[in-house]
């Protein structure tokens, strides 16, 4: 964007000269004038074209044309070294839009129109020296196109790059995810199948003997029998806490950030306050909290240069759950909620938190807090 305005500027400045230098009389200035609001009127829309070949030859093609009659010089007129300049941008628009043989034909066709300026013009430039100065900028160009599709090129192999490392990080998580729960299965199927066998036998040894018993032997030998029997839940609690994935609460939630972190190429910096980590969060809860995070980085990776942003995590008096996201920004303007965190804000407020998003002492800061649920010890 940048680009197109630096050219837009340097275009206007030389069309500008070229028609002082002409020397227009008062009937020759209202044509000339039509003509060039015509031909910024094409370059304008040149950019909404450019994905239609067709229409993007054309237009520039008439461009071309409108800058060589407009400038048509006169007899025994002034050198005006302008035009060349115009006719030089033009042809430089034209390789960055438009096909070899498309470029060549409205190359062409500056070319014809500056040869002719030679010719009719009293300019002192022969024709030798057009076809020279043509065949030089016929030679950058042409450097510059090669340069221009290596260049996307090597954008598309590194896009596809980006894309297959990411699609192997994901496979590289999800795998080590379920190796690790292979793992805990197994250690799970392991205490089931010895431990758990093991003690249901006690249990059921620690009967018969009860049964076969009287008087303290027998009380001694029940008391034995729940105690077994105590081991043997526990050891089915384990067994089944093993057999399911072992994140929860602020766990889960830094593992899901950090795994955005890596398809996205930011730099997260966590900070974790005492206390924190141990939150109670409901899933509700967790789910806002990690939703309200990657909305917050979604908007870093849209809307700002940088690549960095700083997660904190805290729990100020215990009793609230807060998350704040900050990056640097250079925003001056105004600014307005979108979707996402309007939408954001709508559920931290009906799950009876607090949502706040925006400029702050050059950072950009979303910040959420949520009320914890906090058990009652029971005394009065």
């Amino acid at each position: 964007m940048r680009s197109y305005w630096f050219w837009l500027m340097m275009l206007g400045t030389s069309w500008a000269m070229g028609l002082f230098q002409l020397s227009l009389g008062i009937g020759e200035l209202p044509m000339h004038i039509f003509g060039s609001a015509l031909f910024f009127g094409l370059f304008f829309l040149a950019p909404l074209v450019r994905r239609i070949p067709v229409l993007a030859f054309l237009n520039l093609l008439v461009m071309a044309i409108l800058a060589i009659l407009i400038f048509w010089p006169e007899a025994e007129t002034a050198f005006n070294p302008y035009p060349l300049l115009i006719f030089t941008i033009i042809a430089g628009k034209t390789v960055y839009r438009l096909s070899t043989r498309e470029t060549v034909a409205i190359g062409a066709v500056l070319l014809g129109g500056a040869l002719m300026y030679s010719i009719v013009g009293d300019w002192g430039l022969t024709p030798l020296f057009i076809l020279l100065y043509g065949l030089l900028v016929s030679a950058a160009l042409v450097f510059f196109r090669k340069s221009y599709v290596l260049e996307e090129e090597l954008q598309e192999r590194n896009e596809a790059l980006l894309s297959e490392y990411r699609k192997m990080k994901r496979r590289l998580l999800t795998d080590e995810q379920a190796a690790r729960q292979e793992e805990r299965t197994q250690i799970a199927r392991d205490i089931h199948d010895s431990v758990g066998h093991k003690l249901t036998a006690l249990l059921m040894q620690l009967e018969v003997t009860r049964l076969q018993a009287e008087g303290e032997d027998a009380e001694q030998l029940q008391d034995l029998k729940l105690l077994a029997k105590e081991s043997l839940e526990e050891t089915r609690n384990a067994v089944k806490a093993l057999k399911h994935d072992e994140t929860g609460g602020v766990t889960a939630i830094i593992g899901l950030i950090r795994k955005l972190e890596a398809e996205s190429f930011l730099r997260i910096q966590f900070s974790i306050k005492h206390g924190a980590l141990s939150a109670p969060l409901g899933n509700d809860q967790m789910v806002i909290v990690y939703r309200g995070v990657q909305e917050a980085l979604t908007n870093i990776m849209r809307h700002s240069h940088a690549r960095e942003a700083e997660i904190v995590f805290e729990m100020p008096g215990g009793s609230v759950f807060r998350f704040i996201v900050s990056n640097k920004t250079l925003e001056t303007t105004a600014f307005h909620e979108g979707f996402g965190l309007a939408s954001m804000r709508e559920r931290i407020e009906q799950a009876g938190g607090e949502f706040k998003a925006g400029p702050e002492n050059g950072l950009f800061i979303v910040k959420g807090s949520l009320p914890l649920i906090v058990k009652e010890s029971g005394l009065e």
